[in-house]
C-alpha cells in the first residue's frame, strides 16, 4: 500500500506518524506541494493521502494558483470516500474541498495543549488522545464541512478535527509532531512566532518537558484510525 504525504513545509513532515505507518505496511512517498504534486489518477489510486500543515491559507488560490489543483484533487478523493488525512491546512483544505468556508480565527492559536472531545470524541479514535498535549500552531479555521462531525473543541478553536465517515479524519492541530524535533519548527517559523508573541525559549522548554508522552498518544489515535480502514 502506498501513502503518499503532500508537503507544504518541508520539516512539517509525517513526525511519529511515520513509524506507525511504515508498521502498518505503507510505503511511504513524500510530494512537494506546488513542485510535485499529485496527478489526478494518484489522488484515485494511493492507498491513503495525508495532506499535511503549512503556511499558506487555503483560501488564498489567486497567490498559491496550485491550491486548484489540491482542492479538486481532494474532492474527488473524498467523494470516493477514499482513506485521507488532512493535518491543521489539511483539514482546512479538506474543509474547503467539502464546501465549508475556511477563514482567518480570531487569533492565532500556538502550543502545547490537549483538545476536548466531544461525546462522538470520545467514541471515536481520538479517545487515545485524551488529556495528552498536540502541538497547536494555526490562523485560520475552519467551520464544519456537510456531513462531517465534529469531534474535537479547544476554547478559542471550537472546530478543532472532523470526520467524514469512516474514511476521512481532518485535524486542526498536530498530533503528528514530536516534542523533541521541535527546534525546527522554532527556526522556520521564526517571524510568525515573533508576530504573534510567542515566547520561543518557553516553547522549547515545553517541548523537551513533555518527553515521548504526546507521541505513545497520536501513535494509539493513529493506529485506531488506520484499524477502522480495514
Amino acid at each position: 500500500m502506498k501513502c503518499i504525504a503532500l508537503q507544504h513545509l518541508a520539516f512539517e513532515d509525517l513526525g511519529s506518524f511515520a513509524r506507525v505507518l511504515a508498521d502498518a505496511g505503507y510505503e511511504i512517498e513524500y510530494r512537494q506541494a506546488g513542485v510535485s504534486p499529485l496527478g489526478v489518477d494518484e489522488w484515485r489510486s494511493a492507498g491513503l493521502v495525508v495532506v499535511l500543515g503549512g503556511p499558506v491559507a487555503a483560501y488564498d488560490i489567486r497567490t498559491y494558483p496550485w491550491l486548484e489543483d489540491e482542492l479538486a484533487g481532494l474532492r474527488e478523493r473524498l467523494a470516493l470516500r477514499l482513506p485521507t488525512l488532512g493535518l491543521c491546512l489539511g483539514a482546512q483544505l479538506m474543509a474547503s474541498a467539502l464546501g465549508a468556508r475556511v477563514y482567518p480565527a480570531a487569533g492565532k492559536e500556538i502550543g502545547w495543549a490537549p483538545v476536548e472531545l466531544n461525546e462522538a470524541g470520545q467514541a471515536s479514535c481520538l479517545a487515545r488522545l485524551e488529556g495528552s498535549p498536540v502541538l497547536h500552531w494555526h490562523g485560520d479555521t475552519f467551520d464544519v464541512p456537510p456531513g462531517g462531525v465534529l469531534l474535537a473543541s479547544t476554547a478559542s478553536t471550537p472546530h478543532q478535527a472532523f470526520s467524514l465517515g469512516s474514511h476521512a479524519l481532518g485535524l486542526q492541530f498536530h498530533p503528528e509532531a514530536d516534542p523533541s524535533r521541535i527546534e525546527p519548527w522554532l527556526i522556520g517559523h521564526a517571524c510568525e512566532l515573533v508576530q504573534a508573541g510567542v515566547d520561543i525559549p518557553a516553547l522549547r522548554a515545553r517541548s523537551a518537558a513533555l518527553g515521548a508522552g504526546p507521541c505513545t498518544a497520536a501513535a494509539a489515535m493513529l493506529t485506531a484510525w488506520l484499524g477502522q480502514l480495514e
